[in-house]
């Protein structure tokens, strides 16, 4: 009987494990890239923890207010490669979540329109 239920219950391909888990993967390197950013400012730019880790915020959001700036050639260079690579795992994070949120509201939204449809066909069958 054991084999029977073990049988029955498929283990989720690649793909649907990748999809589930995505978002979370590109969250934490989301969070890991501002880590990065706050260490390598704080050592090189003798930067407070705090002004790094603004720094490294804001320039990743590409928000950019310009009241800090980075002022030794090793951490110009690594801003550039910080900016191209952060900029790209934070869209790339917030694309994996709001294709999430649209498809839960997609998927919630079909469920209620046939949960509605299935009662108006039983209530029509009655009379």
């Amino acid at each position: 009987m054991a084999d029977e239920n073990a049988s029955s219950q498929q283990m989720p391909s690649e793909v649907e494990l990748w999809s589930r888990y995505n978002g979370r993967i590109f969250g934490l390197f989301a969070g890991g890239i501002v880590m990065l950013g706050t260490v390598v400012y704080h050592l090189l730019e003798d930067w407070s923890w705090v002004d790094s880790f603004y720094f490294s915020t804001v320039a990743v959001s590409t928000v950019g207010f310009g009241d800090l700036t980075p002022t030794t050639d090793v951490s110009k260079l690594f801003t550039v490669f910080y900016l191209i690579s952060g900029i790209t795992i934070f869209a790339t994070w917030l694309n994996t979540r709001l294709k999430h949120r649209v498809t839960t509201q997609a998927l919630a939204h079909g469920r209620s329109a046939g949960d509605d449809a299935d009662s108006d066909e039983t209530s029509s069958d009655d009379s």
